[in-house]
């Protein structure tokens, strides 16, 4: 609590009166005891004396014997020392006083005794600067640094000697009614800020603390200063208080408010006999003259002193904003540290009520007055018995007892001494000094003597003898209330007070009850309730109470919470300790807490019974425990069983880790059952595992076997992955012998696996190549690649490896010999392709990217037709045992092939003709309408424009021109392809583009003979005759603009610009052996001749057919070239028209009879021959009609959905699995179905398509 501290303005002082010490003459007698004198303020002046008696002794009247003459001190008398009584041997040192100054001074009045009054008024700034001023010179050094343990040394050192003397003043008793307080007070000088008001009424303000309801002094109707009134203290350094004991035996409490220390010896209450009795023994004449002597304030001792006699003492120092407590009849004393400001007062509690009675006793006993009449200020608390604090009602009503039976045994006395005479008298009327006992000075009230012959004179009645010595018949019995006034007093008490008592006794009862006896909680809640609702003190007794209650309540929730196991978790973290468990020992100390609480809890007995369960969990876990062969089940089990006990277990740590141990053994024996499961990874795992466990023999066992095992497998692995690793590779003799020593070790180790594994083959590939060289039959270079590819993926050393090696690179050198041979410069074609015959005839450039296929309406499904595409013939060709069977099925594609092209050269003838609508027709690579100068294929017969296909092909060269579709090849001599043919017979090795070579080879030997056999047949000039007739001067035929080759659409013209061989009068036989001539890719002196054979031998006709058109219409000529410069049509016959469609459809039906041809393939020829027919009439009859619609339908275009058809020349319209749908990667982003442009599902996936348009425009 902080202080309030009321200082003065600097131009007002106010007056301190302060005590002095004087100078206490010392005798030798009392040397021995230590006094704390001090000078006295003022000098007395010496007596008048005659100056001839100071030369003559007056005892002898002479004045002889000079040396022998004394002379007084005090009065200048003259003495002769063997005149005095006793006589004197010696004349005394220092001052001699004479029988008669001696006398004199005895007979004077005694002064007071330790302290005077100081006539010197202080401000307190003045006092302070004279306190400071007075510290720093006597101990040489400011004040602030002057230790506390140096001033109390000091003034002890001061106290006990005798030759020096030093002088303190003391501002004490200073009374704050009427110079203020510390502490805020209402209405003083002062005032009270807004953050001190809270101390106005607080109980620590010692203006309160006497005056409160607990206090007993609040019934003294006067104001009492310095008891009910605090005082002040302004004390300086060794300013002191002596030995004392407060007035009536009160507590006392002193507060200082700032300055420095004040240190405080203090005796218990108990001690204060002994230390009056210690102090008697050592200064007894003191006590003899003045017995009340320790109540003077001016006797000091040395602690030590008193302590060395037995007395307890107590020190401490008691700085600013401290509060010491002295209880009653604690004698204490003290002295200032330095310059300070303190304040004091007194207070009463009830338990000092019996002290307050004893003390009056002890008053009368020393003769000395009271403060206060203590047996008024009992009556006044009787008289308020409705309104008086229950328990002080009880100690009112104890008190009020003992005074009325001693009060009726005084009256009873007085009355058989002879007092007669009563009369009642208000004694609470007079002041205390008019009721004082004459002779013990006690404070009368109830009653007292008196006698006529003394009226101002009074005394207690047990002093009645020493009133006077007239007769006692004579005197009066004064009384204030007669015994009848005093019983229903405290019978009013005494009820007030037996509430309290019932209820004291009920709870004393319950809180001293017995086992059986104990009462429940609800019994202390009702008492505690029932003093709230009797509003009793807060005392020891309901406060003891209500700690009990709190304390069984809160054991009452602890146990409850035990007994419901509340748990947030099922597992701890780290199974540790939390803040709300109990330990076992804990829990037992709780369950014996419980049954020693004052009162029963229904949850004892419960507890008590989980405790029992415990400790029986407890010795199965001891068993468990010691049990080295304990599964996880049981351990978990018994951990389960712990869920239940919120109580921290000392086993539960150990069952976790035995728990941890017997998983890992689990863990490890389960790796162990199977070599698969125990991996390096899962042993370095479980190792790892097993060091963060607690050391057990069983798992160190399993540890040391798991170690050792890792060691040794880390070891072969890394020996086996060298041997593998090793160059070049080891034996399977030195392998095998590393194989069979790790084969016992039981785990899973990938290297000694693979080294078993890699044995394994490598005995397998010695086998198949040992068969493959047993074998009669010449081996496929598949069969020969994948067997080099699988032995250079063995790490074992192979002897045929690299014979076979060898052998497949010489196939391979071969391959890129054929290739040189046969590819074009940036050819798309594989080798395969071109040596094969032509199983996709409408195909383009092969996809080199996959797309995605293009969403269609699925139709009927139908199978794919066996060799219908590269990867099926290559397949075919790798599945067949010998030479024989491939060029079988050689023979196969080439029948393909040729019934694919005739439908497709029948398909281009048709939808050249000049019914055709040209404007809805798509040719050439760029799929665009015909126009202008056109190139026609000899092989295909289709039509492409001059522009779109100069660049790759050469219109006049003498050979016969292909399109970039058909011309696949360089088509090298037979002279370049023999040699290479007999290489790869040397080779002694089958692959599929042999086969084809071969069979190539043999085709072109048999198309010789079957042209020299046609030409004979036919009537054609001789081809070897013709072999030697060199072809025309430039080596080129010339390519004009006749007219027979100019075609009239009725949008617009176009023309072939080189001359083609005329189908309509060619045989069949003729036309076939031209095709399959065209169709080899080998250069043959026959097929040039055959080509300028049936070129030239039907010039004539053609001839004719100019002439005839030339007689028809003279200018027909000139206006077709005018056309043909305006882009305009003219008008054609109609009986050409219909003679050419009818020629074309003849020659092509003769072509499909005699062609061995699949019946698939003939059916669809068929089908779209008839849809031309169909297609041809109906132009015809809109022709007739003079219709202007615009008919989009060709060869290329269904009457089904456009979805159905692709931009690809002589799209198939497969149906069914054969919908496969690629995108073309260059300028034009159109869909092709892959069969129409000979692109497999594989190729798609894998590599870019670019369609032949594309690839012309583009220069690729």
């Amino acid at each position: 609590m902080g202080s309030f501290v009321a200082k003065p303005e600097p131009e007002k002082e106010i007056p301190i009166l302060v005590k002095q010490e004087p100078i206490e003459p010392v005798s030798e007698a009392d040397e021995n005891k230590s006094r704390y004198k001090k000078k006295p303020s003022l000098d007395v002046p010496p007596p008048a004396v005659n100056v001839v008696d100071l030369y003559i002794c007056l005892v002898c009247g002479s004045g002889s014997d000079e040396d022998r003459l004394l002379l007084c001190d005090g009065c200048d008398d003259s003495y002769h020392t063997f005149c005095l009584i006793p006589p004197l041997n010696d004349v005394p040192k220092g001052d001699w006083r004479c029988p008669k100054c001696l006398a004199q001074e005895c007979s004077k009045p005694q002064e007071a005794f330790g302290f005077e009054q100081a006539y010197r008024d202080y401000s307190l700034r003045a006092f302070g600067e004279m306190a400071d001023s007075f510290k720093s010179d006597y101990f040489n050094m400011p004040v602030h640094m002057v230790p506390t343990e140096l001033v109390e040394k000091e003034f002890w050192r001061l106290v006990s000697t005798i030759e020096e003397d030093v002088t303190v003043e003391y501002g004490a008793d200073i009374a704050s009614k009427e110079f203020g307080s510390g502490f805020p007070i209402r209405n003083g000088r002062f005032k009270v800020s807004e953050k001190d008001e809270m101390y106005l009424k607080c109980g620590w303000n010692l203006n309160n603390m006497a005056m409160m309801d607990p206090s007993v002094l609040t019934h003294v109707t006067a104001d009492i200063c310095g008891m009910t009134l605090p005082w002040l203290y302004v004390g300086m350094c060794f300013s002191s208080f002596c030995w004392h004991i407060e007035d009536h035996w009160s507590y006392s409490i002193n507060y200082l408010h700032w300055g420095e220390p004040k240190t405080w010896y203090g005796a218990p209450g108990f001690a204060a006999e002994q230390l009056e009795a210690v102090m008697k023994k050592l200064a007894p004449e003191l006590f003899q003259i003045q017995p009340d002597l320790l109540h003077q304030l001016v006797t000091i001792m040395n602690p030590n002193t008193l302590m060395s006699h037995g007395v307890p003492i107590y020190r401490t120092n008691q700085c600013a904003g401290e509060f010491v407590i002295t209880f009653p009849r604690a004698y204490h004393s003290g002295f200032n540290q330095g310059f300070n400001f303190a304040e004091a007062v007194n207070f009463c509690t009830v338990d000092w009520m019996a002290l307050g009675r004893q003390c009056v006793d002890h008053y009368r006993l020393l003769h000395r007055y009271c403060v206060f009449s203590h047996d008024e200020m009992i009556c006044q608390m009787a008289s308020k018995a409705n309104s008086l604090d229950v328990v002080l009602a009880s100690a009112v009503q104890k008190d009020m007892k003992d005074m009325i039976r001693e009060e009726q045994d005084l009256r009873d006395k007085v009355r058989k001494m002879g007092v007669k005479h009563c009369e009642q008298a208000e004694y609470n009327l007079l002041q205390d000094d008019e009721r004082q006992c004459a002779k013990c000075r006690t404070t009368c009230y109830l009653s007292a003597i008196t006698c006529p012959c003394s009226p101002g004179r009074l005394v207690c009645l047990h002093h009645i003898q020493d009133l006077c010595s007239c007769p006692l018949t004579n005197y009066t019995l004064n009384y204030r209330f007669t015994l009848d006034d005093l019983y229903p007093m405290m019978n009013a008490v005494k009820q007030r007070a037996e509430f309290y008592d019932e209820w004291a006794s009920h709870v004393t009862d319950t809180l001293e009850a017995k086992l059986d006896k104990k009462k429940s909680l609800s019994v202390f809640r009702s008492l505690i309730n029932k003093s709230e609702l009797k509003m009793f003190p807060d005392n020891d007794l309901l406060r003891q109470l209500r700690l009990v209650t709190q304390d069984a309540e809160k054991c009452s929730s602890v146990a409850q919470q035990l007994l419901n196991g509340k748990r947030q978790t099922r597992y701890r973290c780290g199974g540790g300790k939390t803040q709300s468990q109990l330990t076992v020992e804990e829990l037992r100390s709780f369950v014996r807490q419980l049954y020693n609480l004052p009162c029963s809890l229904p949850q004892a007995p419960k507890l008590k019974e989980l405790l029992n369960c415990i400790e029986d969990f407890q010795q199965h876990s001891e068993k468990l425990l010691a049990d080295e062969t304990t599964g996880t089940a049981e351990i978990q089990s018994l951990l389960d069983v712990s869920f239940d006990f919120d109580v921290e277990l000392p086993e539960l740590p150990l069952l976790r880790e035995r728990l941890a141990q017997a998983r890992w053994l689990e863990g490890v024996q389960q790796a162990s059952t199977q070599r698969s499961t125990l991996t390096l990874e899962t042993m370095r795992r479980l190792i790892d595992q097993g060091v963060g466990l607690t050391p057990h023999p069983s798992a160190e066992k399993a540890m040391a076997r798991l170690q050792e095992l890792l060691t040794v497998s880390e070891h072969w692995e890394n020996k086996t992955s060298s041997l593998l690793k090793a160059r070049p590779p080891l034996s399977i003799e030195a392998l095998s012998e590393t194989a069979e020593k790790v084969a016992g070790i039981p785990a899973y180790l990938p290297n000694c696996l693979m080294l078993k594994d890699s044995i394994s083959r490598a005995r397998e590939w010695l086998q198949e190549a040992e068969a493959l060289q047993d074998e009669d039959s010449i081996p496929l270079f598949y069969n020969l690649s994948d067997m080099v590819i699988r032995g250079q993926d063995i790490p074992v050393q192979l002897g045929p490896l690299k014979q076979l090696e060898s052998l497949v690179a010489e196939v391979q050198a071969w391959k890129e010999s054929a290739a040189k041979t046969f590819l074009m410069k940036n050819s798309h074609f594989t080798l395969l392709e071109v040596l094969c015959p032509r199983c996709e005839v409408e195909a383009g450039s092969p996809k080199r990217k996959s797309k995605k296929a293009k969403d269609i309406t699925q139709h009927s499904k139908k199978k794919m037709v066996k060799l219908d595409c590269l990867s099926d013939v290559e397949k075919a060709l790798s599945e067949t045992k010998d030479s024989a069977s491939a060029l079988a099925t050689l023979g196969e594609v080439r029948l393909q092939e040729m019934g694919a092209l005739s439908s497709l050269r029948a398909a281009n003838e048709s939808k050249l003709l000049p019914t055709a609508d040209c404007m809805g027709l798509k040719v050439c690579v760029c799929q665009n309408p015909p126009m202008g100068a056109m190139l026609q294929c000899e092989l295909c017969r289709d039509a492409f424009h001059s522009v779109c296909v100069r660049a790759s092909s050469d219109s006049r060269s003498a050979q016969a021109w292909l399109c970039p579709h058909c011309r696949r090849s360089e088509k090298p001599s037979l002279d370049k392809v023999l040699p290479l043919l007999a290489s790869l017979q040397r080779i002694q090795v089958r692959l599929p583009e042999g086969d084809a070579l071969h069979y190539l080879v043999e085709r072109t030997v048999s198309w010789q003979q079957r042209a020299r056999q046609v030409s004979s047949s036919c009537g054609l000039p001789d081809l070897e005759e013709s072999f030697a007739t060199p072809p025309s001067p430039d080596g080129k035929l010339t390519c004009l603009t006749p007219e027979w080759n100019r075609t009239t659409h009725d949008q617009m013209v176009f023309y072939t610009e080189q001359r083609c061989i005329p189908l309509q009068d060619l045989s069949v036989e003729l036309e076939e052996l031209m095709v399959e001539g065209l169709l080899l890719q080998v250069s043959l002196p026959e097929i040039t001749q055959l080509y300028h054979v049936l070129l030239n031998g039907l010039r004539t006709h053609h001839t004719n057919e100019r002439t005839s058109l030339q007689d028809d219409d003279p200018s027909d000529c000139d206006k077709l070239k005018q056309c043909n410069s305006q882009g305009k049509s003219f008008p054609q016959k109609d009986g050409l028209i219909k003679e050419g469609v009818n020629g074309a459809e003849k020659k092509a039906k003769r072509r499909l009879e005699r062609e061995a041809v699949e019946p698939e393939r003939r059916d669809k020829a068929k089908k779209l021959q008839n849809k031309r027919q169909k297609m041809n009439k109906e132009k015809n009859l809109e022709r007739k009609a003079a219709s202007t619609s615009s008919s989009h339908s060709d060869f290329s275009q269904s009457d089904d959905s456009e979805e159905e058809m692709c931009p690809a020349e002589g799209c198939q319209q497969p149906e069914g699995d054969e919908v496969d749908w690629v995108q073309c990667d260059g300028s034009c982003n159109q869909w092709f179905h892959q069969v129409c442009v000979g692109v497999t599902a594989e190729l798609a996936e894998k590599e870019d398509y670019v369609c032949d348009n594309c690839t012309i425009s583009d220069g690729r």
